[in-house]
């Protein structure tokens, strides 16, 4: 399979993966999460509605997160480096790549980066 070839497939699953992505951030599962309760509330249910809000804004900062790379990695297709670790310069393995397509670093430099960051 040509190298172009690879990549446009590339690019439609970071764009499917960008889309699916921002479906679940949508405004109307925001709403839901937000609402006022219809009862009075003991400690309890203060409680579980806390922990549910914290939750929802949990997986969205990690869900823009996830936006962010994958539009750094359709970024990387259109700039003619993708495929590219931006640490080392070193081509990333294409089994990394279909695993996740948005990778922007080789597995040993990703590793160091997380060792790094497990550090400090």
């Amino acid at each position: 399979m040509s190298k172009v070839v690879k990549f446009d497939c590339y690019r439609r699953l970071l764009e499917r993966k960008w889309e699916e992505v921002r479906q679940r951030l949508s405004t109307t599962r925001a709403a839901e999460m937000v609402q006022r309760p219809e009862g009075p509330l003991d400690f309890g249910d203060w409680c579980q509605k806390s922990l549910q809000e914290w939750l929802f804004l949990n997986e969205n900062r990690l869900e823009v997160a996830l936006l962010r790379e994958i539009r750094a990695a359709l970024e990387r297709l259109d700039g003619g480096v993708y495929g590219v670790c931006q640490q080392c310069g070193e081509p990333i393995d294409g089994k990394r790549l279909d695993a996740l397509p948005w990778a922007a670093f080789c597995v040993p430099c990703q590793e160091r980066l997380a060792a790094a960051s497990a550090r400090s």
